[in-house]
């Protein structure tokens, strides 16, 4: 078979300063390919753009256009041109003179340059309008008229960065499919940037997905949609419902505790998965029907098609309250050491299992030299607690005698439990100081880490479940001796679907999907 492969791009690495844009690029592409550059602002995408174009040297690889790096050879000297976003039109000049300029330049012929340009007057549907000036025509019109200017030099390649960003809503789609058609017609490669992605779905022929630098997926449209091979790509390309789970074998994917036949294979057993089901592919049915049951959350219309949100496995949360304490502490009599602790509660079935560093970080107990802030060790903490409720007291000291008492509260602290998402929440009151709150490094965390915040699946208390936290309080203006609630909860499941059926918010429903709608893919490192 012909290799038909135009541009190679090898091991582009690009740089900024110490900022790094591109990182080792690897790219095909074809000749009289439809090719786009997708991603968000900032993954890189024009920057590749910009090196292909000769406006960029890379830090590193090669450009390989028909067989020969480029990679230093100026713009001028490359076959290819570029379409930007603000079209660079002379405003001074007519639609004709605009096209006309390179080829003017080029120093043709009248005859062959006015052959050339009512042509591509043609090819862009302005016949008639060769005398106008450019800045009364419409976005849409000074946009074509670039693509003419760029196309009448006969380019083997037309460079697009986002051209269609200026146009509103309706002019811009109208343009999506004008555009594909003037590619059809040319029979050249475009290569199209953009962060739109219903843009690279109608245009092109293979799209580059592109994040931070990297490329994550190169397919068709269908691959990138149908088949995504990570949260990313799924995400940013379409509207998906995207949930943890679990590859139980070839065909078989298990999430929201149940097992699903799929059309995936080659996992390993068992492997962490990711799993997509598009809105489009879910179906709602009468609630003995649904694979999974839920409740109508809200209902959204679309014009053509109702937006529903359903929830079918509701989140569980605890709340709990942190109490702000006093600066509680202790300073040596020679002032070379300070210590400090908090009091903490501990649940009765834990107490067997507390020890040293259990106590150590429960109590955020910690010792330090207040001339050079170092920490200093507590190697002594004395303590005698019963696995019975009670108040029992701490002390913890330093080598040199200095010390501070705290008190542990055992108590039986219930436990929020929620089989229908078959898992349960438990976490404890504690307290803090204002100083502790307002040095934390990572708030989320320490306040899980505070409050003993858990969660994990009722039928296997060893699988743990992921938790957030919910807070109120503005750190600027935390005051002694209040008490502020903090919520942890499990993230619920809900799936968005669209559908021309009205249902009604509340309703108990039933959803449907086969096994072609599932889509498997690896969790992202």
């Amino acid at each position: 078979m012909e290799d038909k492969t135009l541009i190679r791009f090898r091991d582009i690495v690009m740089s900024f300063e110490d900022q790094l844009v591109l990182k080792k690029i690897n790219l095909d592409i074809q000749e009289n390919e439809f090719v786009t550059l997708l991603g968000p602002s900032g993954c890189g995408k024009t920057t590749l753009l910009r090196i292909l174009g000769g406006f960029l040297e890379p830090t590193e690889g090669q450009v390989i256009f028909g067989g020969e790096d480029i990679a230093k050879l100026p713009p001028y000297k490359r076959e290819l041109n570029t379409v930007f976003q603000k079209y660079a039109l002379f405003p001074h000049m007519t639609v004709y003179d605009n096209i006309a300029f390179g080829l003017k330049i080029k120093k043709m012929s009248k005859d062959v340059i006015e052959q050339k340009v009512m042509k591509m007057m043609k090819l862009i549907g302005l016949e008639g309008y060769e005398s106008k000036n450019v800045t009364l025509l419409s976005g849409g019109q000074q946009q074509r008229v670039a693509i003419a200017r760029a196309l009448v030099n006969e380019p083997k390649v037309l460079l697009l960065d986002e051209p269609l960003g200026a146009l509103d809503l309706k002019l811009r789609k109208e343009m999506q499919y004008e555009l594909k058609r003037i590619q059809q017609e040319v029979g050249i490669t475009f290569i199209y940037v953009t962060h739109d992605q219903e843009e690279a779905l109608t245009m092109s022929d293979k799209i580059v997905v592109m994040r931070a630098g990297e490329i994550q997926q190169i397919g068709t449209p269908q691959q990138i949609y149908n088949e995504p091979v990570n949260r990313y790509v799924a995400d940013f390309v379409g509207e998906s419902n995207i949930i943890p789970g679990r590859m139980v074998d070839d065909y078989l994917v298990h999430f929201d505790d149940h097992d699903f036949k799929c059309v995936d294979f080659g996992f390993p057993r068992n492997a962490p998965v990711d799993v997509v089901l598009r809105p489009e592919d879910i179906d709602i049915v009468p609630v003995d029907e649904g694979q999974l049951n839920g409740t109508v959350d809200s209902v959204l219309f679309k014009g053509q098609q109702y937006e529903v949100i359903v929830e079918t496995v509701p989140g569980t949360s605890v709340t709990v309250r942190m109490r702000v304490v006093k600066n509680n502490e202790v300073t040596s009599a020679d002032g070379k050491e300070k210590i400090s602790a908090n009091d903490f509660f501990v649940d009765i079935e834990d107490v067997p299992s507390l020890d040293d560093k259990e106590v150590i970080a429960r109590a955020d107990a910690q010792a330090w030299d207040p001339s050079t802030d170092e920490y200093l060790s507590i190697n002594n903490i004395q303590y005698e607690v019963k696995a019975e409720e009670g108040e029992y007291p701490v002390v913890f000291s330093t080598a040199n005698g200095t010390m501070i008492q705290k008190t542990i509260y055992v108590v039986n602290q219930p436990v929020v439990k929620n089989p229908k998402a078959n898992e349960a929440v438990m976490a404890f009151n504690f307290f803090k100081t204002v100083d502790e709150l307002q040095e934390a490094q990572a708030l989320d965390t320490d306040l899980k880490t505070w409050a003993s915040a858990q969660a994990w699946k009722l039928s296997n208390e060893d699988e743990s479940v992921d938790i957030y936290v919910d807070y109120d309080f503005d750190l600027e203006n935390i005051r002694e001796g209040a008490s502020y609630p903090v919520t942890f909860a499990t993230t619920g499941r809900e799936f968005k679907l669209r559908t021309t059926d009205y249902v009604e918010e509340g309703a108990e429903v039933g959803l449907r999907f086969g096994p072609q709608d599932i889509h498997v893919m690896h969790k992202m490192s």
